[in-house]
């Protein structure tokens, strides 16, 4: 859903930072590297002290890292593929870093055994979709579907947390969280769904 946005961000919004970067001299690699350690590093800080609001402000400012890194590596011309692997293998770091540190605030702060769950269950679901998506293109299917990728889980965490904290009105979050579960769940049905159907098509066009 969000994935419209990004050309607006890259050629915009972010444009200055992705030159200067260029012309420091830094890698593609190193701002990639520096953007999950700045998110996990919020993320375990500030909520499990029950700093959300906080900790929303800090992670904001490294979480753009995964629009600025692809913008440069295509700026320099880069042809290898392990910056998209490193990239990839990492927002799994960040992500698991972003919902482990919220699943912690229930457990220690805002107790609740139902939220801590669903942070889990979305972990596990924001997981099994990326990796579902990784499989399919290795077997050769198309499998970028879905109404929770990356981005959308990202913003509709992030947004309602900040808020919730900041006006005390902790409703937002846990609102935020059943529709996070709900629609993370749903998008690994879809791929599963749209795998299986491109699978049966491959194989009958072969009989």
């Amino acid at each position: 859903m969000l994935d419209r946005f990004k050309q607006f961000w890259q050629g915009v919004v972010l444009a200055p930072f992705i030159n200067l970067f260029i012309r420091l001299g830094i890698s593609p690699d190193v701002v990639t590297l520096v953007g999950t350690l700045g998110v996990s590093l919020g993320a375990l800080f500030f909520f499990p002290r029950g700093m959300v609001w906080e900790g929303v402000l800090f992670i904001t400012a490294f979480v753009f890292s995964d629009l600025v890194d692809g913008a440069m590596a295509r700026k320099l011309g880069r042809t290898d593929d392990f910056g998209a692997f490193l990239d990839s293998t990492l927002d799994r770091v960040a992500d698991g870093a972003l919902f482990a540190g919220l699943a912690l605030f229930f457990a220690w702060h805002h107790e609740s055994r139902l939220y801590l769950c669903l942070c889990l269950v979305i972990l596990v679901m924001g997981a099994v979709t990326s990796y579902a998506r990784s499989k399919a293109d290795h077997l050769g299917y198309d499998a970028k579907v879905g109404i929770a990728e990356r981005p959308d889980r990202l913003v509709g965490m992030l947004v309602p947390a900040f808020f919730a904290d900041l006006l005390d009105l902790w409703i937002l979050l846990e609102v935020a969280l059943w529709a996070l579960a709900i629609a993370a769940t749903v998008t690994v049905g879809q791929r599963i769904w749209v795998v299986r159907r491109q699978a049966l098509d491959r194989a009958a066009s072969r009989d």
